[in-house]
């Protein structure tokens, strides 16, 4: 193996960031766990690094990317830890309970945009200046989802805006940057079964809750199934602006029409459980 690339995740102390996290480790890579409680992230440091194989060495850094000290401090222990950062995936994210447009809570308002738009080009930014003071600049991956493409659902306003924003705010960077040392890619994993996902779907037994069941069952993985096939993509070090997509549309396509004939069964019972 090549000397171990030092990959900084954000908001993976679970879900989708941790199992890229997992894997990044089980390939002999370095790992900066980060998530809002500094106590969780160094847990999770040490439970993956369980699993690490070769040089790879975990650290945990509290990050909440609403506040750019804390970002700018997740840096710069990256950097002190292990002398360089050579990707950057902004992962971290937030969603609300769903809600009109006309009954969003405030607080939803602020707190889904700090982190998954103003949260993500502060953190962009951050890392942007950093590698560029790199000899080998870095790669920046920015995290799509449900609104990237201009996909619209009722109560999916806010989150799909915040997701919506950050793929111009991608764009338009690209369009700033085309010769600088460091890239900028989209990192699209589709819909994955996590704890943000699951408070997605509605209130249980309503008609929009089954009507989403039926959606993720035909659609949607597990983060185990989609994790390792990210890492993969992302190793390879694709070209500035590259799109790494999970669910496609022609995969989506075929789903819908294999599900005329096999049924796919992703959800288990406890993400169907009612807190």
């Amino acid at each position: 193996m090549t000397k171990p690339l030092v990959i900084v995740i954000t908001g993976s102390t679970r879900g989708i960031g941790k199992g890229m996290a997992l894997e990044f480790a089980q390939r002999g890579h370095h790992v900066v766990i980060s998530g809002r409680s500094h106590e969780v992230a160094e847990t999770v440091a040490r439970e993956l690094q369980r699993s690490a194989s070769g040089e790879s060495r975990l650290v945990g850094v509290g990050c909440d990317v609403a506040c750019r000290g804390d970002i700018e401090a997740l840096w710069q222990r990256s950097v002190d830890r292990f002398g360089k950062v050579d990707i950057w995936i902004n992962n971290a994210g937030i969603s609300h309970p769903r809600q009109r447009a006309g009954d969003l809570h405030s607080r939803d308002i602020v707190a889904v945009q700090q982190t998954n738009l103003t949260g993500v080009m502060q953190a962009t930014q951050v890392a942007l200046n950093g590698m560029s003071q790199q000899a080998e600049g870095g790669t920046i991956y920015n995290m799509e989802g449900f609104g990237s493409n201009g996909m619209s659902r009722p109560g999916m306003s806010l989150y799909g805006a915040s997701k919506f924003a950050l793929t111009y705010f991608n764009q338009a960077l690209l369009k700033e940057m085309p010769s600088s040392p460091v890239k900028v890619c989209y990192l699209s994993p589709g819909i994955v079964i996590t704890d943000l996902l699951k408070r997605d779907m509605g209130v249980a037994g309503s008609t929009e809750f089954e009507r989403t069941r039926k959606i993720y069952e035909i659609l949607a993985d597990r983060v185990e199934t989609v994790s390792p096939w990210l890492v993969e993509q992302i190793l390879r070090m694709p070209v500035n602006g590259a799109r790494i997509a999970w669910l496609t549309s022609g995969k989506a396509a075929r789903r819908f029409l294999g599900s005329l004939f096999r049924r796919r069964q992703v959800l288990r019972p406890a993400d169907l459980a009612v807190d």
